[in-house]
Parts: C-alpha cells; sequence; structure tokens
C-alpha cells in the first residue's frame, strides 16, 4: 500500500513538473490567468467591505469571520480548479474522440489519469492568495492559536476537497452516455455557486428546507462551511462527523460510479 501511494506520489510529481514546463512556455497566457484571478479576488474584497460599510454582520458572521470564510472557499475552490477542473472538463472530448483508449490502455489507475494527468497551474496561486486572506482574517478577528481547532480545520477542508471533487467525478462521469457535458460542468457551477455562501443565510419559509437539503441530501453546504466554522466559530463535533462520513461515502459512490460509466464505455474510433 505504501509503495503503491509513494509511486503516485511521484507520478504526480512528474506531471506537476511536465504542466508547469509546459505553462511557462506560454508566460503571458500564465501571467493573464494569474491577474485576472487576482482581479477577482480584489472585487470580491471590495464588494464585501462595502457591505460590512452598511452593517456589522451577514447571517451572524462578523467581517473577519466573513473573510476567512471567503479566503476558505477561494483556497478550496482554487485547489480543486488546480488538480481537476480542466481534465474533468477535457473527458467528453476523451470520449467523443476516442482518445480515452489510449489512457485505458496505460498500466495506470483510470480514475488518477483521467482526473489528475493535467495541474492548471495558472489557478494554484488563489491557493496561496486564500491562504493569505485567512490569515489576515484571523489577525484582524483576534484568533488565538487552537491546536484542536486547526486540526479540525486541516481535517473538514481536506473532507471538503474530497465532497467537490467527488461531484466532479459523478457529473464528469455521465459524459460516457450523453458524450457532451457541457450542460453538466454548468451543473457544477451552480453547486460551487451554493458553496461560496454561509450555510445561515438560508433562512426563512422556503430557503431553509433548501438549505438542509445542499446541507444533508446533496452535501455542497458543508464544503466551505464546515473548516471556515470550526476555526473561527463554533467547533460542532457532530458537523465535522458529518463532514467525514459524507467524503468517505461520497468518494466510494463516485468511484463505483466512475467504474460503471468506463464498463459502458465503447471507443469512438472503433
Amino acid at each position: 500500500m505504501v509503495a503503491v501511494v509513494s509511486k503516485y506520489v511521484r507520478m504526480i510529481g512528474y506531471l506537476a513538473r511536465y504542466t508547469l514546463a509546459r505553462e511557462l512556455a506560454f508566460r503571458g497566457n500564465f501571467l493573464v490567468k494569474v491577474s485576472v484571478e487576482l482581479l477577482w479576488l480584489g472585487i470580491l474584497i471590495a464588494f464585501y467591505k462595502t457591505v460590512f460599510a452598511r452593517t456589522s454582520h451577514i447571517a451572524d458572521w462578523s467581517e473577519p469571520q466573513y473573510f476567512f470564510f471567503v479566503g476558505c472557499f477561494f483556497a478550496l475552490n482554487g485547489l480543486i480548479e488546480t488538480l481537476f477542473l480542466e481534465n474533468c472538463n477535457e473527458f467528453a472530448e476523451l470520449v467523443r474522440t476516442g482518445d480515452l483508449d489510449f489512457l485505458l490502455l496505460k498500466p495506470i489507475d483510470e480514475q488518477f489519469l483521467v482526473s489528475c494527468r493535467r495541474i492548471d497551474w495558472g489557478s494554484a496561486p488563489n491557493l496561496l492568495m486564500g491562504a493569505i486572506l485567512m490569515a489576515t482574517a484571523l489577525v484582524q478577528a483576534g484568533w488565538v492559536f487552537d491546536p484542536v481547532r486547526v486540526g479540525a480545520f486541516f481535517l473538514t477542508f481536506t473532507c471538503g476537497v474530497a465532497i467537490a471533487y467527488s461531484f466532479m467525478l459523478l457529473l464528469t462521469s455521465v459524459s460516457v452516455w450523453m458524450v457532451r457535458n457541457q450542460s453538466l460542468m454548468e451543473m457544477w457551477w451552480l453547486f460551487s455557486s451554493l458553496a461560496r455562501y454561509p450555510r445561515e443565510i438560508f433562512s426563512g419559509r422556503w430557503a431553509e428546507p433548501l438549505g438542509q437539503f445542499f446541507t444533508f441530501f446533496i452535501p455542497i453546504l458543508l464544503v466551505s462551511n464546515v473548516p471556515a466554522n470550526v476555526m473561527v466559530r463554533a467547533l460542532e463535533p457532530a458537523m465535522v462527523g458529518l463532514t467525514v462520513v459524507a467524503a468517505v461515502v461520497l468518494l466510494w459512490v463516485s468511484r463505483r460510479f466512475f467504474l460503471v460509466a468506463l464498463r459502458s464505455y465503447r471507443s469512438a474510433s472503433s
């Protein structure tokens, strides 16, 4: 098991170096991508600064707490986009052209090869920018170091990445039957849009059932809400446990669904 993990870690290292070299061959494009992400974060900060100039709290989140939440989402989303989004977007094209055949012939796990073969370095700075925003928010909040909260944060952050990746893999797998996945990836953007807001904004007669649905049935609201909560608000063991269970179950379900989809694949080149 250790040897297998070591093999795949080394492989990610090789793929990361290869894709970085390829990215740096077009430095102008790389710098524009990073500039766009920086501009987008600046717009978000300016927007929420304007909102907090008129109120002290949004859905019980104070200004430093909310900016920590925004930084957490930005970092988590940046990690997902760096590692998986481009690969999953291209899966439908692999199916349509029959190029998936060449990947399936390689002696490597198919899911790993389909979802991790390229690293999008243009999105990688988002992780750093999110981390800087979180650190700044902690300083402004006067946060006192607590090893339990830090451990719970990294655990739930990892689970959030796993939940988001599982949803993306489920949507990607459907491409085997639908061939084109443009509408499916738009659904992914819908899910990621839900994850960028605190769960507490879903209050009221109609919104509260929606919040419950996206917390307990399709748990996309756990992705960035729980890590941010355990760090700057309440450490709720029940929600941490729910996030861990949801991550494990969704990873297993998405893996099984992906394998079922591959068994239904018929080469377009044959």
